[in-house]
């Protein structure tokens, strides 16, 4: 697999699942919505760690540099 996220997109990303993890065991969001929130931000941090995001690829989106082709 090709990387197709840079630094900034992954940082987001890792940002967003925390919000959403600590609002979820919090309590504040709950329920389905906050089970599918949960998956959702799993799939965030694992998307970061691996810096592919399979829904850019189709698209050809990529926002890592040029130089970073791994």
């Amino acid at each position: 697999m090709k990387k197709n996220m840079g630094t900034a997109d992954r940082v987001i990303r890792i940002i967003i699942a925390a919000i959403v993890g600590v609002l979820y065991f919090k309590e504040i969001i709950s329920g389905t919505l906050g089970i599918i929130l949960l998956v959702v931000a799993g799939i965030f941090i694992l998307t970061s760690f691996i810096s592919f995001c399979p829904l850019y690829a189709p698209f050809g989106i990529r926002t890592c540099s040029i130089g970073n082709k791994k």
